[in-house]
């Protein structure tokens, strides 16, 4: 069932929708052939090809009941039957903290509410400005087989990942509630962003500007494009969770801090 846009802008729900739409962006794994997906009335657990923690994981729904401890050991065991090195646990965002950590730091998971959860009001987006970046939709797979290619260019991460990340966002489609956007300089590939829209709010996810195009305004330019899109289709409420690099380049957008995000994860090497 789709759920209404949120209209409450109070931080409270600023911060609320900021986890949430994270959380409606990893049950959207469950419409890929190639993710694994298990959900019960306590938990949705989410495994796909993508060697990374926030495409492998577990959501609690629930407080932790009786059988916390097992769910706890079925999980670990889980994810190492599947040579999965490095997993996160999640929470529902009315959850409390702590009654779940006792349990999970007993396991050998690490806490870590290190990034900023960010918001902004889609009232108040400032302009798009014509200029020499182009910003292009991706609507066919070679395109976002450019988008990837640019995106693991831009984040830095290992060229391994390129190929199983591409089979993944080809299994889940090109249309909402998933958006991809990639930016051309001169008709060459230089930027990334995706927008999805769930749980309400517009979450704007995977900005990346290639190394040697950085410090021009093309981040930004790939934040907004995709945010004006989603006022148009009535949202609200744009959403994203910051890296260290992007968070001044948000706050001159509009977004502001309205919660830390916080899970845990589990790896075999034991940090």
């Amino acid at each position: 069932m789709a759920q209404a846009i949120l209209s409450d802008l109070t931080p409270p729900s600023l911060a609320t929708a900021v986890k949430a739409n994270l959380l409606a962006f990893f049950q959207q794994f469950r419409r890929s052939s190639l993710a694994t997906v298990q959900a019960s009335g306590e938990s949705f657990r989410w495994h796909t090809p993508v060697v990374h923690p926030w495409f492998n994981g577990i959501l609690s729904t629930t407080p932790p009941g009786e059988r916390a401890a097992e769910l706890v050991q079925q999980t670990i065991a889980y994810f190492r039957s599947r040579a999965v090195g490095l997993f996160s646990w999640w929470l529902a965002p009315d959850l409390e903290v702590s009654p779940w950590r006792a349990h999970l730091l007993s396991a050998g998971f690490r806490y870590d509410d290190r990034t900023p959860g960010m918001a902004i009001d889609l009232a108040a987006l400032p302009a798009l400005r014509s200029g020499t970046l182009t910003v292009q939709q991706v609507e066919d797979l070679p395109t976002l087989a450019e988008w990837v290619s640019t995106f693991v260019r831009g984040y830095g991460i290992p060229e391994a990942m390129g190929r199983p990340f591409l089979s993944l966002l080809e299994s889940l489609g090109a249309g909402l509630p998933l958006r991809h956007y990639l930016g051309f300089r001169e008709g060459r590939p230089v930027a990334t962003s995706t927008l999805f829209v769930g749980a309400g709010s517009a979450g704007i996810y995977n900005v990346s500007t290639i190394p040697e195009m950085r410090g021009q305004g093309i981040g930004s330019a790939m934040t907004l494009a995709p945010l004006h899109a989603a006022r148009e289709l009535g949202y609200r409420v744009g959403v994203l969770q910051s890296s260290a690099l992007g968070y001044s380049v948000y706050e001159r957008l509009g977004f502001r801090k309205v919660c830390q995000i916080e899970h845990f994860y589990w790896s075999s090497h034991g940090s």
